[in-house]
């Protein structure tokens, strides 16, 4: 609200701050639904005093990589074709495990909204070391810097698509 660092008062700044906080509270209640991937932070224990940040993505891709490889909570598997389809009616009368992400030999992630190069290459490592063999490819509806990340984040009203395209 302010075209110059003249024109800036403390309510102004105070009003900026507060909806910064507000704009990250609502990111955060996106994932208030999910089970397993439902925050960022952890805010240590007794034992472990510092709070530390976990990347979802880095969550989804370790669940995907799991070796002791439990039905993910928040990954569902879409059946498609007729094998699939048969295979979840089976289900009902007998235990038919559904697949598992990591089965597969290509892992495919698409990212909506943007995706930084550091998320990419953690991605690639993250396979590379749990899941050895598994060809990962990353996608995304755009490539993120620092500058548009945060610019999408703040500065953009994400309920209200780009309809001009």
């Amino acid at each position: 609200g302010c075209d110059s660092s003249l024109n800036l008062t403390s309510q102004k700044a105070a009003d900026a701050v507060d909806n910064i906080f507000r704009s990250l509270r609502d990111i955060a209640r996106a994932r208030m639904h999910m089970k397993q991937f439902n925050s960022i932070h952890n805010p240590g224990s007794n034992t472990h005093q510092a709070a530390s940040y976990k990347p979802l993505l880095k969550q989804v891709v370790e669940e995907i990589c799991n070796p002791e490889r439990p039905d993910p909570l928040d990954i569902e598997h879409m059946s498609s074709g007729l094998t699939d389809l048969l295979k979840t009616g089976f289900s009902m009368f007998m235990k038919v495990n559904r697949p598992h992400p990591g089965d597969h030999p290509l892992l495919i992630i698409f990212m909506v909204g943007g995706v930084t190069v550091s998320e990419v290459k953690m991605v690639k490592d993250l396979v590379a070391t749990c899941k050895p063999g598994t060809q990962v490819l990353v996608l995304s509806s755009a490539l993120l810097t620092p500058c548009s990340a945060v610019e999408l984040l703040f500065a953009t009203d994400r309920l209200q698509p780009d309809t001009n395209i």
